[in-house]
């Protein structure tokens, strides 16, 4: 089987319930911003493998849960009526949602209190964490649209929510595993000379 198909020459694509949509259609767009996260995952789980910060088996099931939400992405809830094993198949479970916010627990449990906004820093796998953070946010404004108008399930958009709160955490955990410095926001008056 070859990998190109020639099938999205003229800038359509299928879903998974076989409808074709306009390659730009907010679904493609959910769908490459997913992707896209993904991708930052995979750079961070290399820092932190090299880190050696325990933060590894997360990543690849945070990747391998993004694929899970990726089928949901795809399958349009109500375009998909007609098809209940195909809803039945890509349902995205709340489970997804706790088991993020268990570990978002207990990472923050071993942090110390927030006094300032933290700048993303704190050595290469705090701040690739950070980045992940930030793809997260976009993606879950992406999604949001199809979560309001019901196409994806909503627990799609509460663990994009959770997401980027588990990056955040991760980032800082990563930091202080790694002994690194995280810097923070310091307000700084620009005074203007007089000529």
């Amino acid at each position: 089987m070859k990998i190109y198909t020639k099938t999205g020459d003229k800038g359509t694509s299928s879903l998974y319930n076989g409808e074709r949509r306009a390659k730009d259609n907010l679904v493609f767009d959910a769908l490459g911003s997913v992707d896209e996260l993904s991708s930052c995952i995979g750079i961070a789980n290399e820092h932190c493998q090299s880190a050696k910060n325990g933060l590894e088996d997360k990543l690849f099931e945070i990747q391998c849960v993004l694929i899970e939400m990726g089928s949901n992405i795809a399958t349009p809830r109500q375009s998909s009526a007609d098809a209940p094993y195909k809803l039945e198949k890509t349902a995205f479970p709340d489970i997804h949602v706790s088991t993020l916010e268990s570990w978002i627990d207990t990472l923050d449990a071993q942090l110390p209190a927030l006094t300032n906004f933290i700048l993303p820093s704190g050595g290469l796998a705090a701040v690739h964490l950070h980045q992940c953070r930030s793809v997260a946010r976009r993606a879950e404004r992406v999604l949001i649209p199809l979560v309001t108008s019901s196409e994806v399930d909503e627990a799609v958009g509460k663990y994009l929510n959770r997401l980027s709160d588990f990056f955040f955490v991760a980032a800082r955990f990563a930091a202080k595993h790694e002994g690194k410095i995280e810097r923070v926001f310091k307000q700084k008056r620009v005074v203007e000379r007089e000529l």
